[in-house]
C-alpha cells in the first residue's frame, strides 16, 4: 500500500452513480453539500456514453481519496457503472482508498446478491454479455464486494437531507484520517491527553477558555481539536489570530464576514447582523477564537451569547486570563509546557528530521532542552535553526542563547509585555531580574514602597502568564519569559552603565570597578561568587541617585567578601528600600545614610557592630534579617530600639550565638508574624507575652528550658519549631490552648520529660 500518496490527491472525493436514477436527486444534493464543505469532488455529468470508461475518468479515480457509490435500482444495468466499480474496488486494494457505499432506495443484500429488482435489471445486462464471463463474473465478484462494506442504507435514514448530511460528515471524518500529516515534523507530540481532556470539558460547559504564554502552544491545541469534532456540527469556524486582524483596518468587520460564512456555508452572506445570527440561532454551531485580547473584540464578533444554542461550542485561546472571566468561560484550561521527553522528540524533528537526536548531539541537545523549558514555540524554532548544522555551530548557538534570546522568540513573547502599562511594565522587569523565587508578600511591600501599585499590577500579571504563584506563595517565572525580561533591559542600551537594572556579573563588574554608574540604574543584582574581586571606588554610588534595589550575595555556601572598600564617602541611597550585602566590609552603615525608605536591610556575614548612631534610622525599617551576624548582636537586643521597629514584619536573629537574652516587648510589636531564632544557642528564656500577632516562631537549636506559662497569648502562632532543643525539659499545658497550632517540631529535645496530657 502507497499510503504516503494519498496525499497527492487531485480530488477529495469521486462519486460514481447511476444519472438516471439520482443526477438531479440524491447525487445533486450530495454533491452541493460535499461543495459546501470545500470537498473537492469529481463528479461525471456526460449523458452520453461508450462502452468503456474513458482514460480521464479511469485518472480521476485514481486520483481521489475517497470514493462514494451511490447504488440505485438500475446501477447494474449499466456497464460504465460496473467498470467504475471495478476500477475502484482495485483503487481499493492498490492505493487503500475509501470506498463509501451508499445505498439508494435499494437493499444492500440485493445488491450483495444481486436478487430482487436490482438483480432483474442486472441480469438483462447479463443477456448482453454471456460470451464474457470472465467480465461477468468481475461484475458479480465487484457488486458482492462493495455491498459487503460498511455504508449507509436509504431506509434507515427517512428524510434524504439527513442522508446526505450523514455521508457529508462521515466523508469528513474519513478525510480526516487521510491527511492526517504523515510527517512527523508537523504532528503534534505529548499532546492527547490534553486534547481528550479539553475536549471533556466541552462536553459539560458550553465555553472552554485555553490560557498561557505565548509559544505554549494554545492555538495547535485548539486546532487539534477544531479538526477532531468541527464534523459533528452543523456549522464550524476557526478565527485565527483575531489579536492582529483586529488591529486592520476594518478588521473586526471582516473577521465577522469571516464568521458568519463559514458558520452559514455561505461566501455571499449578506452583511444583515441580526438576521444572520437569528440564522445561526437555530443551528449546532462550533467556533474557536484565537488569540483574544480584549472583550470587546469579542462583542465585536458576536454581541452576546444568547443566540447559542445549548449544543454549540465556544473555545476561546486568550494570554489574558481576565477575559475569560469577563466572557464568563466556566472552565479555564492553563497550558502547560511540554515534558521533557515529548520537547525532546519535537525539537528532534526539526534538528533532525527524526524522533529522537542524533547520538553525538544527545549531550547539545539537552542543553537546549533546558533553554526551551518545554515551550513548543522555541523547540520549533531552534530546532529549525540548528539543522544541519556543525557541533561547533550549535556550542556557540547555545553559549549565545544564555545572553540574547532568540528574535523569532523575543517577537513572540513580547506581545503580552506591550500590551501593560508602565508601572505594570516596571514590576515585570523587577521580577524577572531580581525576584525570580522569592515570596510575594516582602515583594509586594517593596513595590508598594516604588510606588508601582502591586495589587493590581501582580494579578494583571499572573493574568497574562507572564509571572505564576506557586503554592508556596513564591513568584515564579518561565525561563523563557525570565529571559524577555532581561533582553527588554538589554534592549535600552548597549552600554551597561545607561541600563535600568543589572544582574551579569561581568556587567555590574565594568561598571562598579571603573566607576561608571549613573541615574538610570535603578537595581543590581550581583552574585559575588562569580567575581573574583570588585575595588570598589569610596563614591561608587553617588552617581546612582535613582538607586531602589541593591543586591551583593554569594551563591556559594562558604562565600568570602569580594568588595574590598576602606570606606565609603557620601553614600546616597536616599532611594534604595532594599539593600542586601553580604558580607558587608564596614563597621557600620554611615552615619549620613538616611533610611527612611529602607524596608528591607540583610546583611549575611559581615563585619558590622552597629547600623547606625541614632535610633532615629530605623523608624521605617519592615524587616530586619541578620544572619549569622555574630558581631552585630553582642549579647542584648537593645530595648530602646524596639519602640522604632513598630513596622516590623520578619525578624531574622538566627546564628546570633551570643544573644542571650530578648527584650521583653518583642512579641508584642504589632506587624511582627515571623520571628526566627533558631542557632542561638546561648538564649535560655524568653520574656512573658502580653500580646502578639505571631504566626511563625523558630527556636531550634537554642538553650531555651522552657517556655513562658503566657505563651497561650499568642492565638496566631501556627507553626512552632523547638526542635534541637536538648535542654527543654517539659512543655506548658497552655499550649494546648493554642487553637491555631499547626505544625509542633519536638525532633532532638532529648530531656523532654513528658507532654501536657490533652497534647499527647
Amino acid at each position: 500500500m502507497a499510503s504516503s500518496s494519498r496525499n497527492n490527491k487531485k480530488y477529495d472525493v469521486f462519486v460514481s452513480f447511476r444519472g438516471e436514477d439520482t443526477r438531479d436527486n440524491f447525487t445533486s444534493h450530495l454533491y452541493s453539500a460535499l461543495c459546501r464543505q470545500n470537498i473537492q469532488t469529481f463528479i461525471d455529468d456526460q449523458l452520453n456514453r461508450g462502452d468503456e470508461i474513458s482514460e480521464s475518468l479511469v485518472n480521476a479515480i485514481e486520483a481521489s481519496a475517497v470514493s462514494v457509490i451511490v447504488f440505485s435500482e438500475s446501477y447494474a444495468s449499466s456497464r460504465w457503472c460496473l467498470h467504475e466499480l471495478v476500477k475502484i474496488l482495485e483503487c481499493k486494494k492498490e492505493y487503500a482508498q475509501i470506498v463509501i457505499p451508499v445505498f439508494y432506495r435499494v437493499d444492500p443484500s440485493d445488491v450483495r446478491n444481486q436478487t430482487g429488482s436490482f438483480g432483474n435489471l442486472f441480469s438483462k445486462l447479463e443477456e448482453s454479455f454471456k460470451e464474457n464471463p470472465k467480465k461477468l463474473r468481475s461484475w458479480r465478484n465487484a457488486l458482492k464486494e462493495a455491498a459487503s462494506l460498511s455504508g449507509f442504507p436509504s431506509q434507515n435514514i427517512r428524510r434524504e437531507s439527513d442522508l446526505t448530511n450523514e455521508v457529508v460528515n462521515h466523508i469528513l471524518k474519513r478525510l480526516d484520517e487521510v491527511f492526517q500529516p504523515r510527517d512527523n515534523k508537523n504532528q503534534l507530540v505529548g499532546v492527547e491527553s490534553t486534547v481528550e481532556e479539553i475536549e471533556s470539558l466541552l462536553g459539560i460547559w458550553g465555553i472552554g477558555g485555553i490560557w498561557g504564554i505565548g509559544g505554549i502552544g494554545k492555538t495547535a491545541i485548539a486546532r487539534a481539536i477544531f479538526d477532531k469534532i468541527s464534523s459533528d456540527f452543523e456549522g464550524s469556524c476557526f478565527l485565527e489570530n483575531v489579536r492582529d486582524e483586529s488591529q486592520r483596518p476594518g478588521g473586526l468587520a471582516c473577521l465577522r464576514q469571516k464568521l458568519l460564512s463559514n458558520l452559514l456555508k455561505d461566501k455571499n452572506v449578506m452583511p444583515y447582523i441580526d438576521l444572520n445570527f437569528r440564522r445561526v440561532s437555530r443551528m449546532k454551531v462550533l467556533i474557536v477564537f484565537d488569540d483574544v485580547t480584549c472583550f470587546s473584540q469579542l462583542e465585536s464578533l458576536m454581541g452576546s451569547l444568547d443566540w447559542l444554542t445549548p449544543v454549540s461550542r465556544i473555545i476561546l485561546t486568550t494570554r489574558n486570563k481576565q477575559v475569560l472571566r469577563n466572557w464568563v468561560v466556566s472552565k479555564i484550561y492553563e497550558m502547560e509546557a511540554l515534558e521533557y521527553h515529548d520537547a525532546l522528540e519535537l525539537f528532534s524533528r526539526h534538528a533532525f528530521k527524526q524522533n529522537h537526536p542524533d547520538v553525538v548531539y544527545e549531550e547539545l541537545s539537552s542543553k537546549v532542552m533546558k533553554y526551551a523549558q518545554g515551550v513548543p514555540l522555541a523547540l520549533k524554532v531552534l530546532g529549525c535553526f540548528l539543522y544541519k548544522r556543525e557541533k561547533e555551530f550549535w556550542e556557540s548557538a547555545i553559549d549565545k542563547l544564555q545572553r540574547i534570546l532568540h528574535p523569532t522568540i523575543l517577537e513572540v513573547l513580547k506581545i503580552s509585555y506591550d500590551g501593560l502599562d508602565d508601572k505594570e511594565k516596571n514590576i515585570f522587569l523587577d521580577v524577572a531580574c531580581f525576584f525570580q523565587g522569592e515570596h510575594v508578600n516582602p515583594v509586594m511591600k517593596f513595590f508598594n514602597a516604588s510606588g508601582l501599585y502591586p495589587e493590581i499590577g501582580i494579578s494583571v500579571l499572573i493574568d497574562k502568564s507572564l509571572i505564576a504563584m506557586d503554592s508556596h506563595k513564591k513568584i515564579t517565572v518561565h525561563d523563557l519569559l525570565q529571559e524577555l525580561g532581561r533582553e527588554i533591559v538589554r534592549q535600552e542600551s548597549i552600554n551597561p552603565k545607561n541600563r535600568s537594572r543589572l544582574w551579569h556579573h561581568e556587567d555590574i563588574y565594568e561598571v562598579l570597578t571603573y566607576n561608571t554608574g549613573t541615574e538610570k540604574i535603578e537595581g543590581i543584582c550581583l552574585d559575588l561568587s562569580k567575581v573574583k574581586e570588585i575595588p570598589l571606588n569610596p563614591n561608587t554610588f553617588a552617581k546612582m541617585r535613582k538607586l531602589r534595589f541593591l543586591k551583593f550575595y554569594s551563591s556559594s555556601f562558604n562565600g568570602e567578601n569580594r568588595c574590598k572598600v576602606s570606606h565609603l564617602q557620601d553614600l546616597r541611597f536616599a532611594e534604595v528600600k532594599y539593600l542586601h550585602w553580604h558580607g558587608y566590609p564596614l563597621k557600620s552603615l554611615p552615619s549620613n545614610h538616611s533610611a527612611e525608605k529602607l524596608m528591607f536591610l540583610e546583611v549575611p556575614n559581615s563585619d558590622i557592630e552597629q547600623l547606625w548612631n541614632s535610633v532615629k534610622h530605623y523608624s521605617k525599617l519592615n524587616q530586619l534579617i541578620h544572619a549569622a551576624c555574630k558581631k552585630l548582636i553582642a549579647k542584648t537586643l537593645n530595648p530602646t530600639l524596639i519602640p522604632h521597629l513598630n513596622k516590623l514584619v520578619i525578624l531574622n536573629l538566627s546564628g546570633s550565638k551570643s544573644l542571650k537574652s530578648l527584650p521583653a516587648g518583642i512579641f508584642n510589636l504589632e506587624f511582627l508574624t515571623e520571628l526566627d531564632l533558631s542557632g542561638c544557642s546561648k538564649l535560655k528564656r524568653l520574656p512573658e507575652i502580653s500580646s502578639g500577632n505571631i504566626g511563625q516562631l523558630f527556636l531550634s537549636g537554642t538553650a531555651i528550658e522552657e517556655l513562658p506559662s503566657s505563651f497561650e497569648l499568642l492565638l496566631r502562632l501556627w507553626l512552632l519549631d523547638l526542635s534541637d532543643c536538648k535542654r527543654l525539659k517539659s512543655l506548658p499545658s497552655s499550649l494546648c490552648k493554642l487553637k491555631s497550632l499547626e505544625l509542633l517540631s519536638l525532633r532532638g529535645c532529648s530531656n523532654l520529660q513528658r507532654l501536657p496530657d490533652r497534647l499527647a
